[in-house]
């Protein structure tokens, strides 16, 4: 008897061998019918695999991460069979699921437009209404190769040469279409029903800019035709909030071509928003006991050899000269610690004096690919809320407990916490070349990092390989409109830069010992929280954010006067307010407002004037009436101060 245990904890007892879709069926008919692929102790598998000891099995549906992974992963063999239809001469490259879909990269003489998806679509959905089979092959690798030359296909061929010469390459096959790949698939093309491709986009072969420019067709599939048009409104409302599209449209940054990729400037407005953000940040900190640094743009490689940023992250820098020519060589700083531990080492520090809390609002550069550019989201440029703490162990706890209560502080205020998911980042032991420092210190300190978010009750993913070169590290993770996922907020304890900077400290017992250092953000990336903001509110900043908060529109030229003597007040309180003293009908004129995103509309008029008040349009209640000038001014202020949302 083989003992199989559900995700469900219950254990079913088999006779024989039998595969995925066997054992779905042998549950039930229907579960067989919506089953998509199964994991066997936490390996994701084909249901046409077959079990053949005790293991613990969960048969995945389209509702399953893992279960719409291997539904969509045929949707883009599905779209590969249909370009090699239409395109016999395509060259075929990768096709993975992704989040929210597919794609495929090809390599195609043909210039494709929006209006050949709706044809390689119409294609799609004759392959899937033909029902065929998909069977799974495997060769050895030679005769891999040989299929594949056959097939004329040469980065297949390259992805195959690049496996050990003993390795059994995977293939799959759907009617005459065949391809590399190590699946899963479902048992057929039929359940694939609902198919939109929703773009086409340029990729470098294996994401090297030295390499050919590849044709890229993204797509998304489902079971159902009404859950794909929930998902296509969804996109509809995102693209809507995309922060490239609407930050550029208020006016709040741009780009320019001959200043270069990575490069957004920030224009009147944004500029304002970042500098509301880093002095509410800057006097967070001071009064969290943070001592204020400035240091260098740039330093010595020297500088960045003691670190290791050298050794592990020069292709990530911009460097300034040539080794070999120059007696010296710099870099632009991709991160401030080194040049914060030089603060530390500029005089000796007893016990007594820790913990230290150094802070600095730090521009670095790092150079990014160009494939990776995307808005304020990814830059070459950008400004952070770096900070670095040192402290004694029996200091450590509470010092990063600290620190996530002062994260967590920010995201609240920000209304960003809601949206955050937290994930330990770990070294990987298989790889130790990538990192400093000992195995056992390692292992002491993540295990230390776990201990301490447990305390504080922090639910959070692991992920082996994310540490930093030098630590693990908690990251706050957080997904655009598009759903895609970057890290805006880290905190990080290492335990090792403090010995190679030679940071000492004299202890109780007159020894000279190395603290430990943290390595934190208070509010990650400005220019990444910015984008997140105008995606999040749609453009419409809570007031105390806002970059205008007030919009005084006048009816007409007599009322200018009594314009200018609220425009006055209202500046001498600190609200920022423009005034629209355009001879244009006021209905254009708050047309015009409200597509700013402007929190209040104040019109003046005959009324107005006569009785020094200002008629108020809020974009939380709308026209809300006339006003006395003072409350207005004391609601403004107030909600300002008290940074509503």
């Amino acid at each position: 008897m083989i003992k199989i245990t559900l995700k469900d904890g219950s254990v079913k007892e088999l006779e024989r061998e039998m595969s995925i879709l066997e054992i779905a069926k042998s549950i039930s008919e229907g579960l067989a019918r919506v089953a998509t692929a199964g994991t066997v102790n936490g390996k994701t598998v084909d249901l046409r695999y077959v079990v053949k000891e005790d293991c613990e099995l969960s048969i995945l549906t389209f509702d399953d991460a893992e279960g719409k992974k291997a539904f969509r992963h045929t949707a883009s063999h599905i779209l590969a069979q249909a370009i090699k239809r239409l395109y016999p001469s395509a060259k075929l490259a990768i096709g993975p699921s992704i989040d929210n879909g597919f794609y495929y990269d090809i390599d195609v003489e043909e210039k494709l437009s929006n209006d050949d998806l709706a044809k390689i679509e119409a294609e799609m959905k004759k392959i899937v209404k033909e029902n065929l089979s998909i069977e799974s092959f495997v060769l050895p690798r030679a005769e891999a190769i040989a299929l594949m030359k056959e097939n004329d296909e040469p980065y297949k061929i390259e992805l195959i040469e690049d496996l050990p010469e003993d390795e059994v390459i995977s293939f799959y096959k759907q009617g005459e279409f065949v391809d590399l790949c190590a699946g899963p698939h479902l048992m057929s093309t039929k359940p694939v029903k609902a198919i939109k491709l929703t773009k086409l986009a340029g990729a470098y072969w294996r994401g090297n800019e030295k390499n050919k420019m590849l044709t890229r067709i993204y797509g998304t599939a489902f079971t159902k035709t009404a859950e794909l048009e929930e998902y296509l409104a969804s996109v509809e409302e995102a693209m809507k909030r995309d922060h490239n599209r609407l930050g550029r449209e208020l006016k709040l940054f741009t780009t320019s071509e001959p200043i270069g990729q990575g490069l957004p400037i920030l224009m009147p407005k944004g500029a304002r928003v970042i500098q509301l953000l880093q002095r509410w940040v800057e006097d967070e900190e001071q009064k969290r006991g943070y001592l204020l640094t400035k240091t260098p743009l740039m330093a010595k490689n020297d500088l960045y050899k003691i670190s290791g940023h050298w050794d592990h992250y020069k292709e990530g820098m911009f460097v300034l000269g040539d080794e070999e020519k120059d007696d010296e060589v710099f870099a632009l700083r991709p991160m401030t610690c080194p040049f914060q531990f030089m603060v530390y080492k500029a005089d000796s520090k007893s016990y007594r004096d820790l913990p230290l809390r150094y802070a600095e609002t730090s521009t670095l550069f790092r150079n990014e690919s160009s494939g990776e550019m995307h808005g304020l989201i990814r830059v070459r440029q950008f400004t952070i809320s770096e900070g670095h703490l040192a402290c004694r162990p029996d200091q450590l706890e509470d010092e990063f407990r600290g620190v996530v209560d002062l994260i967590n502080h920010m995201l609240e205020t920000l209304g960003l916490k809601e949206d955050i998911s937290y994930r330990l980042s770990l070294w990987d032991e298989n790889n130790k070349d990538k990192y400093i420092g000992e195995p056992d210190a390692w292992n002491n300190v993540q295990n230390k990092m776990r201990e301490i978010l447990n305390h504080l009750g922090i639910e959070y993913t692991e992920a082996a390989g994310e540490a930093a070169f030098y630590g693990p590290k908690l990251d706050l993770q957080i997904k655009n409109v598009h759903g895609k996922e970057d890290t805006i907020i880290t905190a990080q304890i290492d335990f090792s830069l403090a010995e190679r900077f030679g940071m000492t400290y004299t202890d109780k017992d007159g020894q000279e010992k190395y603290p430990y250092v943290i390595h934190r953000t208070s509010i990650g990336c400005y220019e990444r929280t910015l984008a997140l903001l105008i995606e999040k509110y749609a453009g419409a900043f809570p007031v105390w954010l806002a970059p205008v908060q007030v919009k005084l529109l006048p009816i007409s030229e007599k009322y200018h006067d009594y314009a200018d003597e609220v425009f006055a007040a209202l500046k001498a309180q600190g609200i920022r307010v423009e005034a629209d003293f355009r001879a244009e009908k006021i209905g254009y004129k708050i047309r015009e407002a409200r597509n700013e995103r402007v929190p209040y509309l104040i019109v003046v008029g005959e009324k107005e004037a006569a009785n020094r008040e200002v008629a108020v349009r809020s974009r939380k209640n709308g026209d809300e009436g006339a006003m006395s000038l003072e409350s207005f001014i004391e609601r403004v202020v107030k909600e300002n101060d008290s940074k509503e949302r």
